[in-house]
């Protein structure tokens, strides 16, 4: 009796501990399936028709290869010489992919060609290997759109792998081994399957999303008839609108409940009014920046010591670059609490002062005349808005004048437009025999 006692006590662990390892019973079951079916396709491998496939199908290979060196050097992949840029780029796709383009053709061809002539079974292996390249190449084709590289070959592999899982018929056990490899947090049991399918998902989107994101900005930068601070607010709301909807479909489409997603957004509330104030102050001064229209791109502006023009608007920072190349990240907040001179908010003149004396031997009328025309023989000066030069003042040892003129670029700089009419008035003066003083000190030496 204590013999089976002992027996009995010794099988209940036993049992106890195969119901606790269920997860790797069917773990080990998945894979145990798999490793039979990659027996069974080997074994059928080895069998001499799939052999002499085998063979065809990389003599296609070198000759494709053959066809690439020889006729893809003399695809056109350069603009000009009557290539257009749309053409250029269907020329250099295909220029990269011609071998590839070509095994497809020429397997597809053949396989056709067998199955005319000879049993279905004879041409099998001929037409996976044609399934797979010409997924491949339509996979490949379609992640051209995307242009983030690494985005390109998460999403390219991803489809790779799937498709031939596919084409292979082990989809069902490849998902079975996938979900079994997973892990608990509370009632959430992330498999690596859903991690899998979430990846590629919102790589998907994001790349719909950017693809359109960059068309449509293209289009509304091309609008004139839209002013260029809500050209950037409408771009900004779109790719706030696409890019939060990719994420929140995607999650959606692999069956993510967007119920739990409540506590992280009161989590980021908390961050915001406590960590991210002067973040969020940042934004909402751009938005604002730009609702009121108070600068946009190209504008000038001087904020302290900074003078440039603007050139782009984020919604973080304003970018202003100087003339001496200069590009300072500018803050909104500071743009919306700081004094801002913008040099071409409601036009685009500007007038600019110098000063400068004359000796009190010369006629004030006859230099006023000449700074005048002085002004107006340099090419940036405006005609149609007359410079004008007024006396200001008796110095010590010249009577003082300023001479205003208007110009419309700023951008091009305001010193180089100053030193080039100070330049005109040094000609002019020195032809018409006009002084320019300067001050002169006497010292006397006197005797004891």
């Amino acid at each position: 009796m204590e013999q089976e006692t002992t027996l009995e006590t010794d099988d209940a662990p036993v049992v106890s501990d195969t119901d606790a390892t269920g997860t790797e019973a069917t773990t080990q079951d998945v894979a145990k399936t798999l490793f039979e079916e990659g027996q069974s396709f080997l074994d059928r491998l080895m069998t001499p028709w799939s052999l002499y496939q085998l063979g065809i199908a990389l003599g296609l290979i070198v000759l494709a290869w053959c066809i690439h060196r020889v006729f893809g050097p003399r695809i056109p992949v350069r603009e000009g010489d009557g290539v257009p840029r749309w053409k250029a780029g269907i020329n250099a796709t295909l220029r990269s992919r011609l071998g590839w383009i070509a095994f497809v053709v020429m397997i597809w061809v053949l396989v056709f060609a067998m199955r005319q002539l000879t049993w279905p079974s004879r041409s099998y292996l001929l037409a996976v290997i044609g399934n797979l390249a010409t997924a491949l190449l339509i996979v490949s084709l379609a992640t051209q759109l995307i242009k983030n590289g690494f985005l390109r070959r998460l999403v390219t592999y991803g489809a790779w792998a799937w498709v031939t899982l596919r084409i292979l018929g082990l989809t069902t056990e490849a998902t079975a081994l996938l979900e079994s490899m997973a892990i608990e947090i509370g009632d959430t049991r992330i498999s690596l399957w859903l991690v899998l399918q979430a990846i590629v998902t919102l790589g998907v989107f994001f790349a719909a999303a950017r693809f359109i994101s960059v068309n449509t900005s293209e289009q509304v930068q091309r609008n004139e008839d839209i002013s260029p601070s809500m050209r950037v607010l409408i771009i900004k709301v779109l790719q706030v609108l696409l890019y939060g909807g990719a994420f929140f479909i995607g999650l959606k489409a692999i069956g993510f409940d967007l119920s739990g997603l409540a506590i992280l957004s009161g989590a980021i509330g908390v961050g915001l009014g406590f960590g991210l104030q002067k973040v969020v102050s940042n934004l909402v001064s751009g938005v604002i920046i730009l609702l009121d229209k108070s600068i946009k791109p190209g504008d000038v502006i001087s904020l302290g010591d900074t003078f440039g023009w603007i050139n782009a608007l984020g919604a973080r920072y304003v970018s202003v670059v100087t003339r001496d190349g200069r590009e300072y990240l500018i803050p909104n907040e500071d743009l919306i609490t700081g004094q801002v001179v913008n040099w071409s908010h409601s036009n685009d003149l500007v007038r600019l002062d110098i000063h400068f004396g004359t000796a009190y031997g010369d006629d004030p009328h006859h230099v006023r005349k000449l700074a005048i025309e002085a002004a107006k023989s340099v090419d940036r000066v405006l005609s149609y808005k007359d410079p004008v030069c007024h006396i200001v003042g008796f110095g010590d040892s010249s009577v003082d004048y300023v001479l205003r003129f208007w110009i419309t670029d700023p951008t091009g700089g305001l010193t180089n437009i100053r030193g080039n009419v100070y330049l005109a008035l040094w000609d002019t003066f020195r032809s018409h025999n006009i002084n320019i003083p300067f001050p002169q000190r006497e010292v006397r030496m006197l005797d004891d």
